[in-house]
């Protein structure tokens, strides 16, 4: 069986990321789904990856996956093949860095945790799979016109303060554990309108 974690010493890890000549891609993707077997879905994850030179940090739980991994840019084709022969993950948007040089990462780590984002949820009952819609830029667009509909920014304050959508309204928090109730709180009267959240 193929080694299922890095042997090799970080110093020579990042001196043989600084000598590779072929560009890499930077990507990040998360998608709630159930998994069963957390452990089993991350071997089979780390052994697939590792054979196309990919690096970077991928977190499994019971409730999906959520991970941030540079690519070769000859196997980018092939890792995304490979993502979506995962049928959950096939059609999923994977996410690319730009202004990247994709030298982010230098090894692969693949872990499982309870949790794929520390959103502070600890209602064993809570439901990831019981979401909203979500919607493409037009439908975003022709929301927005609708003056019922209110624009709710869940980036931090920086990502907020670069830029944001014409209306939106931050959630001033410092960490996504707290967000989730201050939007909560916030859209509290406002149930019976249209609501829409976006995130990086």
């Amino acid at each position: 069986m193929a080694l299922l974690h890095n042997r090799v010493s970080q110093k020579e890890l990042k001196q043989r990321l600084l000598e590779e000549k072929e560009p890499r891609t930077t990507i990040s993707f998360y998608h709630y789904f159930p998994i069963a077997d957390p452990q089993q879905f991350r071997d089979e994850l780390y052994c697939n990856l590792q054979s196309l030179s990919v690096f970077g940090r991928i977190y499994v739980a019971h409730e999906g996956i959520n991970a941030q991994i540079s690519v070769p840019d000859s196997k980018f084709e092939a890792m995304k093949d490979y993502l979506y022969s995962i049928s959950p993950l096939h059609g999923i948007r994977l996410n690319i860095a730009v202004d990247d040089d994709g030298k982010s990462f230098w090894v692969l780590k693949i872990k499982v945790r309870e949790k794929i984002v520390a959103d502070g949820i600890a209602d064993p009952d809570f439901d990831m799979q019981n979401r909203g819609k979500y919607v493409n830029a037009v439908e975003f667009n022709q929301l927005t016109e609708d003056p019922d509909t209110i624009v709710v920014d869940m980036r931090n304050h920086y990502e907020f303060e670069v830029g944001h959508f014409e209306k939106a309204i931050e959630v001033p928090s410092d960490t996504f554990k707290e967000q989730l109730p201050m939007a909560a709180d916030m859209l509290k009267e406002d149930r019976e309108k249209n609501i829409i959240m976006y995130c990086t």
